[in-house]
């Protein structure tokens, strides 16, 4: 909220990232920490010296996202949160570098791009989808299939914790665990040292 109201005065964080170059050492100076406030309030790390050609369009704002100083992205970009374009500087890597992108591309939530890839013009890339090779132009990248196992038996999906007995969450309040298989196979899991008698992890 600090860095929020700091920023304001410049008209946005993008402002403050364009000062960062500025060739009067002062502006620029005080430009980077205004805009590395701003990230650290937002979990972001989208590098002062990475190249966009336009302004991106952040739907939920700049946050959870990582851009490598290096990468250069296009204009008219939409980059949701959690997103990471990342380069890779592992000497012996095959795919070194930082990746470069398109004009109009869209990158879904979660998505990580990686590495010295090309990404074409118009192309859309699926929430949580890994991208480590050259995408073409007018495409679509998704994550792995959905895998669906289904089961016979009732699944039992309460969330269990230990406080000197095996409890449930249940309709807002925590319930003592009565079943004995339950208790049973709960104590043999290790999530609690049968000296201690205490959570572990």
């Amino acid at each position: 909220m600090i860095a929020f109201l700091l920023v304001k005065p410049f008209g946005s964080v993008w402002s403050v990232k364009k000062m960062c170059s500025s060739r009067n050492r002062l502006i620029s100076k005080v430009s980077k920490l205004l805009y590395g406030l701003y990230q650290y309030e937002n979990n972001s790390s989208i590098a002062w010296n990475s190249s966009f050609k336009s302004k991106p369009c952040f739907p939920h704002g700049m946050k959870g996202i990582f851009v490598s100083g290096a990468a250069r992205i296009g204009k008219n970009c939409v980059i949701f949160q959690q997103v990471t374009i990342g380069s890779i500087t592992l000497p012996d890597a095959r795919s070194k570098g930082a990746p470069v992108i398109g004009d109009n591309v869209y990158i879904g939530s979660g998505a990580k791009i990686i590495g010295a890839v090309k990404v074409g013009n118009n192309v859309r890339i699926g929430a949580n989808a890994v991208v480590y090779k050259d995408v073409p132009d007018n495409s679509v990248v998704v994550s792995g299939e959905q895998k669906i196992i289904q089961k016979n038996e009732l699944l039992d999906n309460r969330f269990y914790s230990y406080h000197g007995k095996w409890v449930y969450y249940d309709n807002d309040e925590y319930v003592e665990a009565t079943e004995k298989n339950v208790i049973e196979s709960l104590n043999n899991s290790q999530i609690v040292s049968p000296i201690q008698g205490v959570v572990l992890g």
